[in-house]
């Protein structure tokens, strides 16, 4: 058998290709039970042993953080391994202390001084307040508690977006498998372009891209089913159904006799053979069922020419999953285990404070400083006529986005989105767009995020090159809603 692979994931950051994931940590506490820590850190040692030395867990996954901190103060001198979490914080206001409190409880249940990468998710685009903490987090890592910054479940236009403006991101991890090719589109772009990596996550669709799973009848995940069949089902579900993923298993399973593997083998293969893949995270349930020697198995072949091609055409007889990387968890249909957001939110506030003003004006503000200068707000709304003041990327004294437009538009449409939803609106009531931007040049990649914002609404546009007030500042935007 060939040695595991690594990836140098950031400068003293190698990680195990294959990531042991330790989200089922909450699904085998769904009772209120939590599990022994010290008991459960000893099943991690086996992995570390075979050398799948990356454990990926988050602050919400049960008690993970505090099991991979128990069996850090007992094995870390001997085996040194890399825990990487994630902070989900709810929607909403937030603090810098509230951020760095955050890190600390961290910090607390992993028994560490610093997290070797800290992997942030945001829920809600519209509302700046993400940005606030990720810059807030950026300095928690110059001050040493964090080693690296990633992403979880952004989309290609916002992880753009975050590289753009300077946040020195090393990864972004998404769902990513047979059934769903989303990352392998703009989102492996904007990875090449920026040398971000993808940390694929839902590669055996919870355990369904197996052999177990080849002509069997369709299963009913109403009982008994973990989180992740659940989960996944609506997946296979949104691919085509059952006979068609039924089809794609037939397919790999041909790939998988050919070299005397499993289908999960070959499933997992070809997504971590990607140069936009920098490792695949197979989910483990701690004391219960390991999978060490069949994992060791992706290490043992290498798929040729001819067998990416048959999976390759397999896959793409799947109807594709809907959106960008993450989109399951901010909008309709929300592929996760309950079908919506229950399980994770009690409710999405809105982006901007509303303020009534004179006439039965209701108006917002984004706390730029030339709203307070100038005289004007964000937008505002009377009767059902909302407007949209000229908008550019402009966040608190920082600029979002740097020099790449497309970047620049992108928050600026969260802006202008943000402003309408909390006055009562929604983008589908936009009916008026202008675009105003600096240098003509930049008039492509500006109107392609408008676009992409805007398919199935189509309002009214205009876009002309105008010299804008400020310097750096690449695209302007207002608009008109009617609801």
């Amino acid at each position: 058998m060939k040695a595991i692979q690594y990836t140098e994931l950031a400068p003293g950051l190698r990680i195990s290709k294959v990531l042991t994931g330790l989200w089922q940590i909450a699904d085998m506490e769904r009772d209120g039970q939590l599990l022994d820590p010290h008991r459960t850190a000893e099943a991690m040692l086996p992995y570390v042993q075979a050398g799948l030395s990356t454990f990926d867990m988050a602050d919400h996954y049960g008690s993970a953080e505090v099991i991979a901190g128990t069996f850090q103060k007992k094995y870390g001198l001997q085996y040194p391994c890399q825990m990487l979490t994630k902070w989900v914080p709810k929607p909403g206001k937030c603090t810098k202390e509230e951020v760095r409190a955050a890190v600390q409880h961290a910090l607390d249940r992993l028994q560490t001084a610093k997290i070797d990468l800290l992997q942030f998710h945001c829920w809600n685009y519209l509302d700046p307040v993400w940005l606030d903490q990720l810059f807030w987090l950026q300095e928690l890592k110059e001050e040493g508690l964090i080693g690296y910054l990633g992403l979880t479940n952004f989309d290609a236009a916002h992880l753009r977006m975050v590289c753009a403006t300077g946040i020195p991101v090393v990864s972004n991890q998404v769902c990513h498998s047979l059934i769903d090719g989303r990352a392998a589109g703009e989102m492996a772009e904007v990875c090449r372009e920026f040398g971000v990596k993808i940390l694929a996550f839902g590669t055996l669709a919870g355990g369904f891209l197996s052999d177990k799973w080849l002509g069997r009848e369709e299963p009913s995940i109403d009982n008994g089913a973990t989180w992740s069949q659940m989960k996944y089902m609506r997946f296979i579900d949104a691919a085509g159904g059952w006979d068609r993923f039924q089809s794609l298993l037939q397919d790999v399973e041909k790939v998988a006799r050919k070299h005397g593997v499993s289908i999960a083998n070959v499933a997992t293969k070809y997504i971590m053979d990607q140069d936009f893949v920098g490792g695949v995270i197979i989910g483990a349930r701690l004391g219960q069922s390991a999978h060490i020697e069949e994992t060791l198995q992706l290490f043992s072949f290498e798929l040729d020419e001819e067998d990416r091609k048959v999976i390759h055409i397999a896959a793409q007889a799947l109807d594709p999953i809907p959106g960008d990387c993450g989109d399951e968890y901010r909008k309709p249909p929300f592929l996760t285990a309950s079908g919506d957001l229950s399980h994770h939110l009690d409710a999405m506030p809105k982006p901007y404070e509303m303020v009534h003003g004179p006439g039965g004006t209701v108006k917002v503000f984004s706390g730029t400083p030339w709203e307070g200068m100038a005289g004007y707000c964000r937008a505002v709304r009377k009767g059902n006529r909302i407007s949209v003041s000229g908008t550019t990327a402009t966040h608190g004294d920082k600029m979002i986005g740097g020099k790449d437009p497309a970047a620049q538009a992108t928050f600026v449409l969260d802006k202008i989105e943000g402003a309408i939803v909390s006055l009562g609106g929604k983008l589908e009531d936009v009916i008026q767009t202008r675009i105003f931007v600096n240098d003509v040049d930049s008039w492509e990649p500006v109107a392609k995020a408008h676009g992409k914002r805007f398919v199935g609404i189509q309002p009214a546009n205009t876009l002309v090159e105008a010299k804008l007030v400020g310097e750096g500042y690449l695209v302007e935007i207002e608009a008109e809603a009617e609801l």
